[in-house]
């Protein structure tokens, strides 16, 4: 502990004291280089003095109102405005504080949507392994996340999985995976049938698989075809989109990849860029005209329509589309994988480069040839992190995708406004600590 604040850092922390553009400044004058955006968060940079600005506006002539009571005229506006890149006929959207209360939510509006049509017998629901939706109980016991499971694991197990749509360890004793298309497709049409059809409520999962798999993109057809199995099948598809939305993946949403529209969509992190504690649920409109139909939607928070959080996310909204920043996400994305390829991408320690825009994921292996993780008690993803930072260079990372226990990666986030001489330098200091790092493991094929 610092003081009598409990930090998430396994070490001391750093003393934030402020950030522009993709740098942040600690309290003695040395600067960061934001390579992960926080926790894949900062889309439109930091330091954004007209967010700054809306924000305290708002909040000095309203900062808050409860939605049972009050809605405002910028929460209805932004609704309006997010609704036309949405990618849902007619979507509506309920306001909460972040990602897991998002998926909560999601979860209650399944529920509520099959009470109303009669379906009183939906209501089980599938999530896949190696994925990750929060970290409420909920959403945790959703989340296929093993390290992350494993210390409440007594308090879980409503929630059912399937493999992970990860084709770099498809079909590797203990990392639930499978590689293609018709065979996750098959898979998911097995379960629905053995959990009896007329009990399956929803299908959940994030378009690129975030930190668990360090953007693991799905082979192309996949995504269509769980599409097409959950329409004819009356399962209601859900799209989490907390770390893929809002151009991190070059398209304003994850599934527009594949042309996909979800019933339901769940959203968070770029929404305000980091700026305020928001996200929300979005729902197709005959969803929402069903549950609606049926009575008000039982289900509320204390901070959930937040009237700044709706102020700041129309800013930032507003930002995205006047600097096509979606647009430069998907350029600088392409620009930073060639940069990694070309300096990694035969490194004997790097497995795979992969991600699409600027969320691009890094996995490393003992030795690149058979794939072989390293041993979690080689700590290789936290020596990496902690070499960036002594280098000026802030990662996010992720353990445990090849079997659970071992495996390490690093995700790659910058803010969209990340400049080229940037990328040159995250690609350039990467490459020096991983290898760095891999000479020091005894088995690492680094060592020669």
């Amino acid at each position: 502990m610092t003081g009598r604040v409990f930090q998430r850092a396994a070490s001391a922390p750093l003393v934030a004291v402020r950030a522009e553009g993709s740098t942040i400044w600690d309290a003695t004058g040395r600067p960061y280089l934001d390579a992960a955006g926080g926790a894949v968060v900062v889309g439109v940079g930091h330091g954004r003095r007209s967010i700054a600005e809306v924000m305290a506006d708002q909040a000095g002539r309203l900062a808050y109102a409860h939605g049972s009571a009050f809605t405002t005229e910028v929460l209805e506006a932004y609704a309006v405005e997010i609704g036309r890149h949405l990618p849902q006929d007619d979507p509506a959207i309920y306001p909460v504080s972040g990602g897991s209360e998002a998926i909560e939510t999601a979860l209650k509006l399944v529920r509520a949507y099959h009470l109303a049509r009669g379906e009183v017998n939906r209501w089980v629901v599938f999530a896949r392994w190696g994925s990750y939706h929060g970290n409420t109980l909920g959403a945790l016991d959703l989340s296929g996340r093993k390290p992350l499971r494993r210390p409440y694991e007594g308090w879980l197990g409503r929630f059912r999985h399937l493999s992970a749509a990860y084709p770099y360890r498809a079909g590797e004793p203990g990392a639930n995976a499978l590689g293609t298309a018709e065979e996750l497709a098959a898979e998911l049409e097995r379960a629905i049938e053995s959990a009896d059809p007329g009990s399956v409520a929803a299908f959940v999962a994030e378009p690129i698989v975030g930190a668990t798999l360090a953007a693991a993109v799905p082979p192309d057809g996949y995504w269509p075809a769980v599409a097409e199995i959950c329409r004819r099948r009356g399962v209601l598809l859900v799209a989490d989109e907390v770390m893929t939305g809002f151009g991190r993946t070059g398209r304003w949403f994850g599934v527009d990849h594949w042309g996909v529209r979800p019933d339901i969509l769940v959203a968070a992190k770029g929404a305000t860029s980091g700026y305020w504690p928001y996200g929300f649920v979005s729902a197709a409109g005959p969803i929402a005209e069903t549950v609606l139909g049926a009575g008000p939607f039982v289900h509320g928070f204390t901070y959930s329509h937040s009237v700044v959080g709706a102020a700041v996310a129309r800013e930032v909204l507003r930002i995205l589309e006047t600097e096509n920043l979606v647009e430069a996400s998907a350029a600088k994305g392409e620009r930073l994988k060639a940069l990694l390829s070309s300096r990694i991408g035969d490194h004997p320690n790097v497995g795979e480069i992969r991600g699409r825009g600027l969320m691009v994921g890094i996995e490393l292996v003992a030795d690149r040839v058979s794939r072989a993780p390293f041993p979690r008690s080689a700590r290789i993803t936290e020596g990496i992190v902690v070499a960036a930072r002594r280098a000026g260079l802030l990662v996010y990372s992720g353990t445990g995708n090849a079997d659970g226990i071992d495996g390490d990666l690093i995700l790659l986030g910058p803010p969209f406004v990340v400049t080229d001489n940037e990328l040159v330098r995250i690609s350039e200091t990467l490459a020096t600590v991983i290898s760095e790092v891999g000479r020091t493991v005894p088995g690492s094929a680094a060592r020669g």
